[in-house]
């Protein structure tokens, strides 16, 4: 069965200005446009995007997605009082959503996890149209683990009650672990739904990600490294991310490599930063924090060694496919990554790519640390088994928009 012609909304909470609506929804969308999938999106974007300057780059990207047959609406995503503001946008966006179903007859709605999927039931139940509910990790668990919520809140109890509304009806369901799928397709919500599912995770655009030696040269050169190990940490801090712990590894990472070198790149508050560094003891020349444009992010990773990335253990972590993984193989960078993060430690061990912390521990990080280490030794045999790994499992292309696709033709199939 073709999918072309088929007409498909896809709702994302995320902005499309925002670097994950960049990275990780417009790259799809592209290439199964190629497909013949005929793509309404809409998008809820924050305030920056309804100035003067946001609304000439909604206009601008508005006319690049036109050209691949794309068409981009958004509305205004509201963050506070927390429950009233999401519950507004739902209903915006059940109403603005209705009217495009008519208007195109549309015959699917692809709803990027939780929120989208509250609006896609609802168009489900009153329109009739198929849906997928794509679960981008288990959203009150992962609220709960970052200390936002309580276990026993308003907000959780609401978020699981209309994941199990949305699991019971939904057509097809994406996860981004195998993990994952294998702790939900026992839920009671699943069971009287023979759902189509597809795993597919954090994929990357491999033409933009690659390992880039005159860049390396040049950000070197910018921090003034020469020779030294670098390690690299690329995306936010704080909540669920653990900078104090990747801090205190470097410490022991330093035992191991005198020289070693601990790159930030992040567009969170650099004090944060200097504050697990020092309680760390490593030195002001031992690392260094940039804000770089989404862009620059490839040519940075270029200049590193090895990648890392600490998640704080809990039941949230089963979902988790860390985009920023998929970027560090991309670039030629082995990673060091904590037990527990959804597929990423099979992954690692299978396929020798990097190290595992299974406690944080400093007798575990001087274990890690060693090997890690020693990925140094071998370089270029490094760099060609990291991006051959990125190629084989994370190649947004030849991975992510085959299994959409696939996904797709099971859930349009009869229609």
């Amino acid at each position: 069965m073709s999918i072309a012609g088929k007409q498909v909304l896809f709702i994302s909470y995320n902005g499309m200005l925002d670097p994950l609506g960049q990275s990780q929804v417009i790259p799809y969308l592209k290439e199964l446009s190629k497909l013949g999938v005929r793509f309404t999106l809409l998008s809820y974007e924050r305030d920056h995007a309804f100035g003067p300057e946001g609304q000439q780059r909604c206009q601008s990207l508005r006319a690049r997605l036109a050209e691949f047959g794309i068409e981009w609406h958004w509305l205004r995503y509201h963050k506070r009082p927390s429950i009233p503001a999401t519950a507004f946008d739902v209903a915006a966006g059940v109403r603005f959503a209705s009217r495009l179903i008519r208007q195109k007859k549309i015959e699917m709605v692809h709803a990027r996890s939780h929120i989208p999927a509250l609006i896609a039931l609802r168009l489900k139940q009153r329109l009739g149209v198929r849906m997928i509910f794509d679960v981008r990790g288990l959203m009150a668990e992962e609220y709960i683990d970052a200390g936002h919520w309580s276990s026993n809140g308003a907000a959780a109890r609401l978020t699981k009650k209309m994941e199990a509304r949305a699991l019971n009806a939904t057509d097809g369901l994406v996860t981004l672990t195998d993990v994952l799928w294998s702790e939900m397709r026992g839920w009671p919500s699943l069971q009287s739904n023979n759902v189509a599912h597809e795993t597919v995770p954090c994929c990357i655009d491999l033409e933009a990600f690659h390992f880039d030696e005159h860049a390396r040269t040049i950000r070197r050169a910018d921090l003034g490294i020469d020779d030294r190990f670098v390690l690299v940490y690329s995306g936010s801090i704080g909540g669920w991310y653990m900078t104090r712990e990747m801090a205190d590894f470097f410490a022991v990472l330093k035992q191991k490599r005198p020289n070693a070198f601990f790159l930030w790149l992040t567009q969170g508050d650099k004090f944060i930063v200097d504050q697990a560094m020092m309680a760390a003891s490593p030195g002001p020349d031992d690392y260094a924090v940039r804000s770089v444009n989404p862009a620059d992010v490839p040519s940075w990773l270029s200049a590193g060694d090895a990648g890392i990335a600490f998640y704080r253990p809990g039941t949230s972590r089963l979902g988790t496919s860390p985009v920023k993984i998929s970027e560090y193989l991309a670039c030629g960078l082995p990673v060091v990554v904590n037990a527990g993060v959804g597929d990423s430690g099979a992954l690692i061990s299978r396929e020798q790519i990097g190290t595992l912390v299974q406690d944080f521990t400093e007798a575990d990080y001087s274990v890690a640390a060693g090997n890690i280490a020693e990925y140094a030794n071998l370089p270029e045999q490094v760099r060609r088994r990291t991006r051959g790994v990125a190629e084989k499992f994370f190649d947004v292309r030849q991975v992510g928009v085959e299994r959409y696709a696939r996904l797709y033709e099971r859930v349009l199939g009869d229609n």
